[in-house]
């Protein structure tokens, strides 16, 4: 089965911090997201001229991302990840990978 991409772009809130946001993932990433089936990897980018982050969140399979998507629902540093994320900016896909060149 390919490996699947959870991709996610979008800008923080004027209040929040890069360091903030950084230290909120990795307690994200730490207690919820790597625990889940399939994870492989979660990488940051940030577009510095907008302010756009881009995240790549990498999963076994397809099933794997899919069900790790309710994985923090309900957990206390979910809440927190997601209210330093302007909403209104932010954008999902779910790909299967194709192939690397």
């Amino acid at each position: 089965m390919p490996k699947t991409a959870w991709i996610f772009s979008y800008k923080l809130k004027k209040n929040v911090s890069a360091e903030q946001f950084t230290a909120l993932t990795k307690q994200l990433h730490d207690e919820v997201i790597s625990k889940a089936s399939g994870f492989i990897s979660w990488e940051h980018y940030l577009q510095t001229s907008n302010k756009m982050w881009t995240d790549f969140v990498l999963w076994e399979t397809e099933e794997d991302a899919q069900n790790a998507m309710t994985v923090g629902q309900g957990k206390e540093i979910t809440e927190q990840f997601y209210a330093c994320i302007q909403m209104n900016t932010c954008r999902t896909l779910v790909s299967q990978f194709v192939k690397k060149y």
